[in-house]
């Protein structure tokens, strides 16, 4: 009897290969993390006590900020652009915006617990 064969295809010719995540995507990813944690977090005490909290937003501000100023630097470094100067420049600036907001969502955060 004949055996049954198929035609080859590309995908059988050549072994695929693994192609790892960029170093910006892995940024992305972990700041992606970030962001499912504090959401956890949220729902979790929700389901816990029975209410939301509020005045969340400049807090929930403070991991995007980091982690733009974290792509900046990791940009430049893997691809080149934007250049040294303003990586540098946009990470700083980012970063000061986030020390400046946190006292501010840290308020906003403790303001659900007063009494």
């Amino acid at each position: 009897m004949a055996e049954d064969k198929r035609p080859a295809s590309p995908e059988d010719s050549e072994p695929r290969s693994y192609t790892p995540a960029s170093p910006v995507k892995r940024t992305l990813a972990w700041i992606g993390v970030v962001y499912m944690l504090i959401l956890l977090a949220l729902t979790t005490y929700i389901f816990y006590t029975g209410t939301a909290l509020g005045n969340l937003g400049p807090l929930l501000t403070v991991p995007g900020l980091i982690g733009l100023g974290a792509v900046a630097l990791v940009s430049w470094r893997t691809t080149g652009r934007p250049g040294k100067w303003p990586a540098f420049t946009l990470a700083a600036l980012c970063w000061l915006i986030a020390a400046a907001t946190l006292p501010i969502g840290i308020a906003g955060l403790l303001s659900n617990f007063g009494g």
